[in-house]
């Protein structure tokens, strides 16, 4: 069996070299940021289906159930749970976006099929999205950081190295395969508040769509979500103002975050930890990174 066998073709587009975008949804999408950017991207770009990856040998259908739809009020349908692919053209460079839940088998084969739809194309790179829960305020600009293992990626676009050891999910996977391909790639993770997990995050996603932009090379259409993210803010500020405890938890951070981090750039994580702006203490800087490992731990312990 060829590594595309799994994958459904719909359409043969002539593309470019290609930037592949991925986002799934399930353990590393919190608050639906990731999967939601890819979302919002496809809607927004008017992106066309290009192929389909069979789930049958990828999905654990207990656990990721299909669902019964109803045509006409008369005709039953079964929608499988399915990652998608769609083809667009922006303005800087055509784009493949992966949307689906992470895979619950085989996710060697799975990350085949990608890393063979990106050989196709001779994709310039693949990006993955993710988001985690963390300690931070709704109120503030959501801290996105990018990890990559490749050192021309890492200068191109001013990421960090993962020095990430511990259980992981498709992402990381995906990023291995990657790199064994020789196909350059990266990750960019948005930290949404831990004391708002179960409100979907447009602001996250929000934030995750325009970093993606700036590395991909294309402008990025964030104002698909203006008004999705005042929304979530009136949702997010009436929910810390119902409970006390939640309202001095949110205060007491709000009060530490100045102190804790600079963020120059909404979409580019920056730490200032010196009076002089520019004396930045790389082990510091690092941080968030610390926090994704956690994240990620606590995801495998639960």
């Amino acid at each position: 069996m060829t590594e595309s066998d799994h994958v459904r073709w719909l359409s043969n587009p002539q593309l470019q070299t290609p930037a592949v975008i991925a986002g799934f949804s399930g353990w590393n999408d919190a608050a639906d940021a990731a999967s939601s950017a890819v979302r919002t991207l496809i809607d927004a770009w008017k992106a066309e289906p290009l192929a389909e990856i069979d789930p049958e040998d990828f999905t654990d259908f207990a656990t990721i159930r299909p669902m019964v739809k109803l045509e006409d009020g008369v005709h039953r349908s079964i929608v499988w749970p399915k990652v998608s692919l769609w083809h667009a053209s922006t303005p800087g460079t055509d784009v493949i976006l992966v949307l689906g839940p992470e895979p619950s088998l085989k996710w060697r084969l799975f990350t085949e099929q990608i890393v063979s739809i990106a050989a196709k194309y001779n994709s310039s790179m693949v990006l993955t999205l993710g988001a985690l829960l963390a300690d931070v305020v709704h109120s503030r600009e959501v801290r996105v950081m990018g990890t990559s293992n490749d050192q021309s990626t890492l200068d191109r676009f001013e990421l960090q190295r993962s020095t990430y050891e511990g259980p992981t999910g498709i992402i990381g996977v995906l990023q291995d395969a990657c790199t064994q391909s020789s196909i350059p790639s990266a990750s960019l993770w948005a930290a949404v508040p831990a004391y708002a997990s179960q409100i979907p995050s447009p602001k996250a996603a929000s934030a995750l769509i325009a970093r993606a932009g700036e590395i991909i090379g294309t402008p990025a259409p964030l104002s698909a979500l203006h008004n999705s993210i005042a929304a979530y803010d009136r949702r997010v500020e009436e929910l810390v103002e119902d409970d006390e405890d939640l309202r001095e938890y949110v205060e007491r951070l709000d009060s530490m975050g100045d102190d804790a981090f600079n963020i120059e750039n909404p979409n580019q994580l920056e730490f200032e930890f010196g009076e002089n702006e520019d004396e930045v203490d790389e082990e510091d800087a690092n941080s968030l990174v610390d926090e994704v490992e956690q994240f990620l731990r606590d995801q495998d312990s639960n």
